[in-house]
């Protein structure tokens, strides 16, 4: 499904290309010589589609570009909240562990109820 929905946009878009090359072939000269625009020093000539498009190209790259650097801050906080994640999924597994070997190392204390361990029965004889 995806390649038929790609086919449909891509081919018109295609056949809108080529029908402006053929109708915008006729050359015209690109001068980057501000003093002598009959004759630049720097200039060239091209097919006026082979120019539109180059703009139309560097036209999204030159948006592209910007976008990327307007949204640094939301890059910037999202490395420092994963940061935060990693470092309170660490205190966790720490704080976790801490407590298991206080469990298991841990003697009643005689007036308190015993802890909660799998397995065991209470005084009915239920399994706890």
């Amino acid at each position: 499904m995806r390649k038929f929905l790609t086919a449909l946009v891509v081919v018109p878009v295609a056949i809108l290309f080529i029908v402006f090359a053929v109708a915008n072939r006729h050359p015209v000269t690109i001068s980057f010589d501000p003093f002598n625009s009959s004759d630049p020093a720097i200039g060239a000539t091209l097919p006026l589609f082979v120019v539109l498009i180059v703009v139309a190209i560097l036209g999204v790259i030159a948006g592209g570009i910007a976008t990327w650097i307007g949204q640094r801050h939301w890059r910037r906080a999202a490395r420092r909240h994963e940061a935060d994640v990693r470092r309170a999924r660490s205190e966790l597994a720490d704080l976790r562990a801490e407590m298991a070997t206080a469990t298991a190392t841990q003697r009643p204390v005689p007036g308190l109820p015993a802890p909660y361990v799998a397995g065991e029965r209470d005084k009915a004889g239920a399994t706890l």
